[in-house]
């Protein structure tokens, strides 16, 4: 089964505001942003929390128009919509990652 989607205009500046203000969210967002030419498995997400944590968060963030995810086998490859929220939110996703960088998470992130 293929995840939905929403497409750029079902994207609400308050739907991602609400998803982002999660800590474990935020550094999946940070995680993405490091190479995002490159999609992450949900897998290289648990230091974060359980598979079923991730799980929840990963799709909420994927509701709110926030990543893409796409099925590789029993897999799922995230990335971040830059190109849609970029166009809809301008420099939202740049400031969100920015201050991401800056918050104590269970994990170390990099720059």
């Amino acid at each position: 089964m293929r995840p939905s989607h929403p497409t750029p205009e079902q994207i609400t500046l308050a739907n991602v505001l609400g998803v982002l203000g999660d800590s474990t969210r935020l550094a999946i967002i940070a995680q993405l942003a490091r190479d995002e030419s490159t999609p992450m498995r949900c897998g290289q997400f648990l230091d974060l929390g359980s598979k079923t944590n991730i799980s929840y968060h990963v799709a909420k963030l994927r509701e709110a128009g926030v990543i893409y995810t796409e099925a590789a086998g029993t897999s799922r490859l995230l990335s971040l919509r830059r190109d849609d929220l970029d166009a809809l939110f301008p420099g939202l996703l740049d400031s969100v990652i920015a201050s991401a960088r800056n918050l104590p998470f269970p994990v170390e992130l990099e720059d």
